[in-house]
């Protein structure tokens, strides 16, 4: 039987590539696909997005007369409609994989306390390769890091309305975290004028918006005498949808918790999707 799947934000640039994947997939079939009430998509079949598919699934405002049949939902919205989507999730013991980033403090505790009673599956950034950097990072953190200078620079298109993106964010907390400081305490998000000599302790971070721009992440290390930088340079976004669907196919039957990315590839046999 096929994984049952819906898709939040299925007309932004993730949720495309998502129905693009799940059209060329047999393990999985979509079910619902929704859009902000106010979208201009909403009552067109969702392969309409594709121009040569049919789903025979209509975009709706909601999931309201999907929930019966939804194995797991995969979640590329904005930080409200991921709330109120984790309710509904919540109410109906639907399993939800979140990429949505821009989340406030309150909300990524809404996010925890939800996961005591589905499985939820939340990840700034679900390509592999991204994930790996946190690997990588994380061991040049424990080698370099009291002695480094340590800045993220960050680009993406010029549609992104998030700054730093999540991913930035997440490698700045585990960065920190290794170092046992708190990216509240030491991350700095813009330098102009006289600022100083730069805090030792400090997590800088530098953002690009242009073009087109997927998602570039660079790590660098300075140390007196060599720079080590550890950078990922995404070419598609069919690298985060394979990450995605993997974690919805995997989340699917797992005890309510709240899991990474980074479990997902830990715990799977990494079979492509």
């Amino acid at each position: 039987m096929k994984n049952r799947i819906a898709i939040s934000g299925a007309g932004g640039k993730m949720g495309c590539a998502l129905l693009n994947s799940i059209a060329r997939l047999d393990w999985c079939e979509l079910v619902a696909a929704i859009e902000s009430p106010d979208s201009n998509l909403i009552g067109l079949d969702a392969g309409e997005l594709l121009k040569n598919h049919n789903f025979g699934v209509t975009i709706q405002d909601s999931l309201d007369q999907a929930a019966e049949k939804i194995d797991v939902l995969i979640d590329f919205s904005a930080p409200e409609a991921t709330l109120n989507n984790i309710e509904f999730c919540s109410s109906h013991s639907i399993p939800i994989v979140i990429g949505t980033t821009g989340f406030a403090s309150a909300d990524e505790e809404l996010i925890d306390v939800a996961s005591k009673s589905i499985p939820i599956c939340c990840s700034a950034n679900y390509s592999a390769g991204i994930n790996l950097c946190f690997d990588l990072i994380e061991r040049a953190t424990e080698v370099l890091g009291k002695d480094a200078d340590i800045e993220i620079i960050e680009s993406h298109h010029r549609g992104k309305i998030d700054a730093p993106s999540g991913t930035a964010l997440a490698m700045g907390e585990a960065i920190a975290a290794s170092l046992g400081r708190d990216l509240s305490d030491v991350g700095e998000y813009g330098r102009i004028g006289d600022v100083g000599p730069r805090d030792r302790e400090a997590i800088g971070f530098s953002v690009i918006r242009a073009g087109n721009i997927i998602g570039e992440h660079t790590v660098m290390f300075a140390v007196d005498g060599e720079i080590l930088e550890i950078t990922h340079k995404a070419s598609d976004r069919d690298a985060f949808c394979a990450g995605a669907l993997r974690a919805a196919r995997w989340l699917i039957g797992r005890t309510p918790s709240l899991y990474s990315m980074r479990d997902v590839i830990a715990n799977s046999d990494g079979t492509p999707q």
